[in-house]
């Protein structure tokens, strides 16, 4: 059995993450700043000195790097690197700026750019979170950076992982980065992308 910490989880289970990691070979530990969703971890990004290092397979972050000020990023990407086992690996998606801001440059901040199980979404819920969370007094749902591809990759290579793949999916508006602590060969990123990246 592999073990991967989802980071950052909010209400969701393993089988809202990856085809791979819902499989029945991976369990997960659920870790996140709101003691609301109930995770198995209460706990940051920034600071996850309750879980042990290289004890984890794997490490899940989803949406939740846009949260940090630029200058936490580091220290959370510090911490999913000092968390992962030599052949850990990390999957992170986030906000794609890029495609978001062609929406902003064609004067469609407000519009909405899809339809969401929260609702619809407007460009400027995703530079800046989601208003009817926030207006709900959900705070946490801010967001405080955010990456196009190759800033994304840029920061996980700096951050010290040693083999970055990224994915931008303009439709979607979002980013896939996969991430390995140790050097991977192009097929074996090829192959684990391939696993965890949406279809």
């Amino acid at each position: 059995m592999k073990t991967f910490l989802h980071v950052g989880c909010g209400p969701a289970r393993k089988d809202l993450t990856t085809r791979g990691f819902a499989r029945p070979e991976w369990s997960e530990v659920r870790l996140d700043i709101d003691p609301a969703v109930e995770p198995d971890v209460l706990g940051t990004m920034t600071d996850m000195s309750c879980v042990a290092d290289a004890s984890m397979d794997a490490v899940f972050s989803s949406h939740n790097i846009e949260h940090l000020y630029p200058h936490e990023t580091p220290l959370a990407l510090g911490e999913f690197i000092r968390v992962l086992k030599s052949d850990g690996f990390a999957v992170i998606t986030c906000p794609d700026l890029q495609s978001v801001c062609a929406l902003v440059a064609a004067d469609k901040l407000m519009e909405p750019a899809y339809l969401s199980p929260a609702g619809p979404i407007s460009p400027i819920d995703i530079l800046y979170g989601h208003r009817p969370a926030m207006a709900r007094g959900n705070l946490f749902m801010a967001h405080r950076s955010g990456y196009t591809k190759r800033d994304l990759a840029a920061a996980l290579l700096r951050a010290g992982f040693a083999t970055v793949t990224a994915r931008a999916r303009p439709e979607s508006f979002d980013l896939w980065a996969l991430a390995t602590k140790s050097p991977r060969s192009e097929n074996e990123m090829r192959d684990l992308a391939s696993a965890h990246f949406p279809l």
